[in-house]
């Protein structure tokens, strides 16, 4: 399987944006909405929870909460950044979220009331992932790492990360502590190589490619696709 390394997908976006003039905005709704219909594909039968961090990951997250409420699901959106800690695309989907009326429930790090949180995640259908992308490097940092520990713990929820779980290293296939353990990944554009690491397929779970519509001829600069 052909993969993108953490660099590459940096050169990738950037590429997209600047040289062919797509929106990131276009790109982030592609890849929510993407995983949104693998969602509804496999089937969603209760409640969806999207933990969000501050960065692109956390604006496909509101993408996807808000197309999976727009198509009648019940959805809440747990953010470890603040209302006025989001900037680019994902303070505009951040935005979009908060006007549509979507429930956010905020946590920081002096965040005290796990208990209750853990209910919320033991009763819900699907815990989506979109804390941490392909950017992060190293251990999760409170609050992010507290709750993924916290989704870490209920058995009974599916478990959708986007990307790559929050904690695994995007090229060496690393699993800090905590990483969290998705029954399910959904990973945009091509596969990265920590994903296909052998001890990283106990946290990846079952691995979907999502084409988020960058131009063929763009990935095949990169080995991409066919010639």
């Amino acid at each position: 399987m052909k993969t993108l390394t953490r660099e590459q997908v940096g050169q990738v976006d950037e590429i997209a944006i600047k040289r062919y003039g797509m929106s990131g905005l276009v790109l982030m709704e592609n890849a929510g909405r993407g995983v949104a219909d693998v969602m509804c594909s496999i089937g969603i039968q209760g409640h969806v929870v999207i933990c969000c961090g501050k960065g692109n990951n956390a604006g496909d997250g509101f993408v996807i909460a808000r197309l999976l409420q727009s198509r009648g699901h019940e959805v809440l959106i747990l953010s470890c950044a603040k209302p006025g800690g989001f900037s680019g695309d994902a303070k505009v989907n951040h935005d979009i979220a908060v006007l549509g009326g979507l429930p956010i429930e905020y946590i920081d790090r002096d965040f005290g009331d796990w208990a209750r949180l853990e209910r919320e995640l033991d009763a819900a259908d699907w815990i989506v992932d979109g804390l941490l992308g392909t950017g992060a490097a190293g251990r999760p940092r409170p609050p992010m790492g507290d709750l993924i520990t916290c989704c870490n713990s209920t058995n009974q929820a599916r478990k959708m990360a986007l990307d790559l779980p929050s904690g695994l290293d995007c090229d060496t296939g690393r699993i800090q502590n905590p990483t969290f353990r998705a029954t399910h990944t959904c990973t945009f554009v091509a596969a990265k190589p920590g994903l296909l690491v052998d001890d990283a397929k106990q946290v990846v779970g079952e691995l979907s490619v999502v084409d988020i519509g960058v131009p063929a001829k763009l990935l095949q600069e990169f080995g991409i696709g066919g010639s």
